[in-house]
């Protein structure tokens, strides 16, 4: 139990620092009928189970309008991350939770339709469509395998290896993503990307890029994200983004190991999100959307690719993030206003962009929180003068460049919706609920059973803590009876395994064994002194003190008159032997009166004594003499168990 707690603990921890089953993002914008209208999709609900379908136009000045109540699916698992993907016309949304992967079918005339749903049960990483195929994936799961997923031709396993690429590092997170060849695969974990190609034999590949193999970096830089740049029906691309907590870099396939771009994103936390939306028009930069996990966010612009060396129109520049616009909120109380802060402060697991056209030429953007908030802003486009060719109005966003801070804008009727956000959210019930019994009668069980004073009293206590919200005390449940603890199994003494077992359950072992051990070593020690004597040597001593007692022909034959009845009279022996050997049987015990009997039946008889005459003592010792040679004990089967002998002599 404490190796699983600390391993428990562990994860938590991780979690805490960075959250990597959101990378990719679990927000995505689908096109619509027309160009300043589409979807947006995004899960939602306590667990991030539902997943809803938002119908969004965007008016001439670039604020987004719901048209009406959001459609939504009911999955069984949350919803980790969202990608879509147009290709040949058709559009296909894939989904991905922590054990199912599902495909859906986009129809702008209808509600979305769902071709297939995979189960995965090492726990799938990534997901991702191809820009080449329509209605192909390709999934991670964190046992290291990638698999080629089609609804045609179900599921092919392309790559398999649950080491890690370039050096040993513990690294259960695993990502695939396409390349501008069609049969050509990223594979990634936390040490590096490889390029695996899917027709070749096993194992084979180039590694694009390897953590720490450049001279400028860090310690510990490991990969969050790899992400193929092309775009489904653009001028074909070999770019990819590589994503570490330090840095970005821009990689082309064509030349591994080499980075084309690099730079310090300087985001306090993870970037785990990376959108790439399509340029304004055709020649200008495309706009690249990176987001932290703690909601921070940055807006590049990358010029060339293709045929020309990539490179960045302008410094990268810092978005107003959510936690930005506390400041344009009414002053709250410090309770509300705490609260206020910790939902705007949740991590930021979802980003999406309409892109850019030319009747709205502003920038609208997403972002979806862990708790569920769906936020948005508008980023107005101006000239850039960097940019070479001046007739084209490159997007370049008027928040400020990363070293300053921004100061969001709000308009009026932002203010009025985030209001509208803000009572909902400080809602209160005007009076908190009483804690009342269950609905349902228990009557029929515990019907014998009459409820005590002292147990209304407590209940009423409980009641009355419960609805001011206070803190109970152990003094304050004194009167709460102690539960009597269950009756333990009545188990056989004989039974020596069961009562074993109960002593070790209460955690009394070692007394159980004590005094076994002695139960066990007293019967083993009395049985061995009797052996040590013969058996006649009890029957010697009471036939002597019997002779030697001057008063034992007064003893009466009462006393054994049922034990010589019930005795057989041994064989050869005369009648008028009898009454001479029941006067000295009187003094003789029990068991072993049937000894003598059969050694006196075997002495000659005597001829003298017509009567019962007493033994002389000389008699009596050469009597004890013979007794002590020749007996042999005969036990009869039908005497009684034998008491404890007394000392001898």
């Amino acid at each position: 139990m404490g190796r699983l707690l600390h391993e428990e603990l562990a994860l938590r921890w991780e979690q805490l620092l960075m959250d990597e089953a959101f990378t990719g993002g679990a927000m995505a914008w689908l096109p619509g009928r027309t160009a300043r209208a589409g979807q947006l999709v995004y899960p939602s609900g306590g667990a991030l189970d539902k997943l809803y379908f938002q119908e969004v136009s965007v008016n001439s000045g670039g604020n987004p309008r719901v048209l009406e109540d959001p459609g939504h699916v009911q999955l069984r698992g949350p919803v980790r991350q969202v990608v879509t993907s147009t290709v040949q016309g058709e559009t296909l949304l894939a989904v991905r939770s922590d054990y199912h992967c599902a495909l859906w079918k986009i129809d702008k005339q209808g509600p979305p339709a769902p071709l297939q749903v995979l189960q995965v049960e090492k726990g799938a990483t990534g997901i991702s469509l191809s820009p080449h195929l329509s209605g192909e994936l390709a999934i991670c799961s964190r046992s290291g395998a990638v698999c080629l997923w089609t609804p045609q031709d179900g599921l092919q396993t392309v790559y398999k290896d649950p080491e890690t690429l370039a050096f040993r590092d513990p690294s259960p997170w695993r990502w695939a993503d396409f390349t501008d060849h069609p049969r050509v695969l990223t594979v990634g974990d936390r040490t590096g990307v490889k390029m695996v190609d899917i027709q070749g034999p096993p194992g084979c590949g180039l590694l694009l890029f390897r953590a720490g193999a450049e001279a400028a970096c860090q310690k510990g830089e490991r990969v969050l994200l790899a992400q193929y740049l092309g775009q489904p029906g653009a001028t074909s691309t070999a770019l990819h983004l590589i994503c570490t907590q330090f840095s970005i870099y821009l990689m082309d396939e064509r030349l591994p190991l080499v980075p084309m771009l690099k730079w310090d994103h300087g985001l306090p936390s993870a970037p785990l999100l990376a959108r790439l939306l399509p340029p304004a028009s055709p020649g200008c930069p495309r706009p690249l959307l990176l987001g932290g996990q703690g909601g921070q966010l940055q807006l590049l612009h990358i010029a060339g690719g293709g045929t020309s060396m990539p490179q960045l129109a302008g410094p990268p520049q810092s978005l107003p993030s959510i936690t930005d616009s506390l400041s344009a909120f009414p002053l709250l109380e410090p309770k509300r206003q705490q609260q206020l802060q910790d939902r705007l402060e949740a991590p930021l697991i979802g980003l999406a962009a309409a892109p850019p056209c030319a009747s709205a030429p502003g920038l609208l953007l997403f972002q979806l929180s862990a708790a569920g908030d769906v936020f948005y802003q508008h980023l107005h486009l101006q000239q850039a003068s960097s940019h070479p060719a001046p007739e084209c109005p490159a997007p370049r966003a008027t928040a400020p460049p990363v070293d300053q801070a921004p100061k969001p804008s709000w308009s009026s009727r932002a203010r009025a919706r985030c209001s509208r956000w803000l009572e909902a959210l400080m809602e209160l019930s005007p009076t908190c609920p009483v804690w009342t019994a269950p609905t349902f009668s228990h009557r029929r069980f515990l019907g014998h059973m009459e409820p005590q004073k002292s147990q209304e009293t407590l209940a009423q206590t409980l009641r009355a803590a419960m609805a001011k919200g206070q803190l109970l005390r152990p003094g304050d449940l004194s009167t709460l009876p102690r539960a009597e603890p269950p009756p333990a199994p009545q188990c056989s003494q004989q039974d020596e395994l069961t009562e074993r077992l109960a002593e070790a359950w209460e955690g009394r072992t070692a007394a159980w064994w004590r005094r076994h051990h002695s139960q066990t070593s007293e019967p083993q020690t009395q049985s061995k002194r009797p052996k040590r004597r013969t058996q006649l040597s009890s029957t010697f001593s009471s036939f002597t003190s019997y002779l030697d007692s001057p008063d034992a022909s007064g003893v009466p034959r009462s006393q054994d008159l049922s034990t010589s009845e019930a005795c057989p009279h041994p064989p050869g022996i005369p009648p008028s032997q009898e009454s001479t050997q029941e006067l000295w049987a009187q003094g003789v015990q029990r068991e072993r009166r049937q000894t003598l009997r059969d050694f006196m039946a075997r002495l000659p008889p005597p001829r003298d004594t017509p009567g019962p005459v007493a033994t002389p003592p000389s008699q009596a010792s050469s009597l004890q003499t013979m007794s002590v040679r020749q007996q042999t004990p005969v036990l009869s089967g039908s005497q009684r168990p034998r008491k404890k002998p007394r000392m001898g002599f």
